[in-house]
């Protein structure tokens, strides 16, 4: 996966200064296949801390911005501009800055929910449909060698009829009430106004609905959720359990919970159907086991035997040598790349090339809105409305 020849693609990056987590992982999952090169960015709502954040990262003082639009028009302007951006804002802010970019062609690199609201999600579709450019969002889950394989597998047959969807994301870093001690993190993502209507539901139970849906090929029907917020005082869900209809009949159950002390990312998807099923953790990521129905499971490793080429496309190393969460992150970066690349030569996206897109990201917001909708109701089946 690494570059071959072209020059590495101008990326700029909205939010992410200093104290913040995510920005740090695009940065690092931007470099690590030496496809991007950071050159500009507008990393706090705060100048000052913009401008630090900016100094920080060694960037020519006049690509360090005090206000993103200002990026957009400037950068847009400049003969060697940016040609992507990363937004890896809290999610109320998402919607703002990506329309900036979008509208004068940049391509966008979007963290995820893809919104903090699904009338702003259903805004974000059409903007990166006027626009023409790429729209990218980081599930960066679905970048997982092993998971490319069960993705092909259940596309292959391997598992026959899909009839249950077993996903989970328990974590336990909110287990108390970590947002009243001023903790950067714990303060946006437990405050509505920033995160949305959904907590766990929106921060981590979006990635195991969409986990769930790469791997399954899926698309949801309608949901019956039961949330709660445990931590007193907390204004949005800390915990969710919802049970899963899809088109054409299968069933599944999704669990997210940040108050489940002894789990970190437990992350773990398991599907089954009338030949099979597999199952995969994203704590043991290089593991994929294969239960073909009626014989003993198989442990499949990551470029070992019975390892495909859809992981082996997405693999850096030889088996044996674990790769993980950075490695997968990066590789929605690269395969990004390989997008845009195609797009400025006036190509197709290549075969084989997957990311995330805005369409995606819609089907998680409506998802999140549906399960807060139907928790409001007592737990009522409801349709995502999209």
């Amino acid at each position: 996966m690494e570059r071959q020849g072209a020059a590495r693609i101008r990326l700029g990056m909205v939010g992410g200064g200093r104290d913040a987590f995510i920005g740090g992982v695009h940065r690092m999952a931007a470099r690590l296949d030496d496809q991007f090169e950071l050159v500009a960015g507008c990393f706090s709502s705060t100048a000052e801390k913009s401008r630090a954040s900016g100094d920080d990262l060694g960037l020519d003082a006049s690509r360090v911005y005090d206000d993103f639009t200002a990026m957009a028009q400037r950068e847009a302007r400049l003969k060697e501009g940016i040609e992507a951006v990363a937004i890896v804002t809290p999610n109320h802010m998402h919607y703002p800055a990506a329309k900036e970019f979008l509208k004068r062609g940049i391509h966008v690199i979007c963290d995820k929910p893809l919104t903090a609201t699904l009338g702003e999600a259903k805004k974000m579709v059409k903007a990166a449909e006027a626009s023409g450019a790429l729209f990218v969002l980081t599930h960066n889950y679905t970048g997982y060698p092993m998971v490319r394989q069960a993705r092909a597998m259940v596309a292959s047959g391997a598992l026959g009829t899909i009839r249950v969807v077993q996903v989970e994301y328990p974590q336990d870093w909110l287990t108390e009430a970590l947002e009243a001690t001023g903790q950067k993190q714990a303060g946006w993502r437990t405050d509505p106004e920033r995160s949305g209507a959904g907590g766990s539901i929106g921060d981590i139970g979006t990635h195991a609905m969409n986990l769930a849906g790469f791997v399954s090929g899926l698309r949801l029907e309608a949901v019956c959720a039961d949330m709660q917020s445990f931590v007193e005082g907390r204004r949005v869900d800390d915990n969710a359990h919802v049970l899963l209809r899809f088109e054409g009949g299968a069933r599944g159950m999704l669990w997210s919970s940040q108050v489940a002390p002894g789990n970190e990312n437990a992350l773990r998807l398991r599907i089954y159907g009338d030949k099979g099923g597999l199952e995969w953790a994203q704590e043991e990521p290089n593991t994929l086991w294969h239960a073909p129905f009626g014989e003993a499971p198989r442990r499949i490793r990551r470029n070992a035997a019975g390892s495909d080429g859809a992981a082996g496309r997405v693999s850096r190393i030889p088996s044996g040598h674990p790769e993980g969460y950075l490695e997968a992150f990066a590789t929605i970066y690269t395969e990004a790349a390989a997008a845009i690349r195609a797009r400025a030569a006036g190509q197709a996206i290549p075969e084989g090339v997957l990311f995330p897109g805005v369409a995606d990201g819609l089907e998680g917001v409506a998802f999140v809105d549906a399960c807060v909708r139907s928790s409001a109701r007592g737990g009522v089946w409801v349709a995502p409305a999209r």
